[in-house]
């Protein structure tokens, strides 16, 4: 993404303007996530609400597919998604780690930015290939 076009939208002049509550639809899943700044000055990522946060036995969807095996027994509807995201204020963007899609159970290189509609668009690249997602801010900043 070309820096002009991050730094037309002015929440993208400042790393603490990503803080907030968004709501999402990731193909079929609609989740509620939440972006707090951690101690170190990065930034996090969790899941705080899953439409679908049950299986079809009526039991707590769980992050079943997570790389990391000790994650796989917390609720999906708790999923970090990133941690450690800095913001980037030579690009006007956030990047710097990985994002995690509980949907496939894999990690990609992430960075994000405001569309001119407020809006904030994750871009997850692995290898070559990047997919995106927008965010809509519910609350926050």
């Amino acid at each position: 993404m070309p820096q002009t076009l991050c730094a037309q939208n002015k929440l993208n002049n400042a790393g603490d303007n990503i803080i907030g509550t968004y709501e999402a639809w990731q193909n079929k899943d609609h989740f509620k996530a939440k972006v707090v700044k951690l101690n170190d000055g990065t930034y996090r990522g969790q899941v705080i609400w899953a439409e679908v946060d049950k299986d079809q036995d009526g039991n707590k969807r769980l992050d079943k597919k997570n790389p990391n095996k000790k994650l796989r027994s917390l609720p999906l509807d708790q999923a970090v998604l990133f941690s450690g995201l800095k913001y980037d204020a030579d690009k006007h963007e956030w990047n710097g780690t990985k994002v995690y899609d509980p949907q496939r159970g894999v990690r990609a290189n992430m960075d994000a930015h405001f569309l001119d509609d407020g809006r904030l668009q994750i871009r997850g690249t692995f290898m070559a290939f990047s997919e995106k997602c927008i965010w809509k801010r519910i609350s926050g900043q």
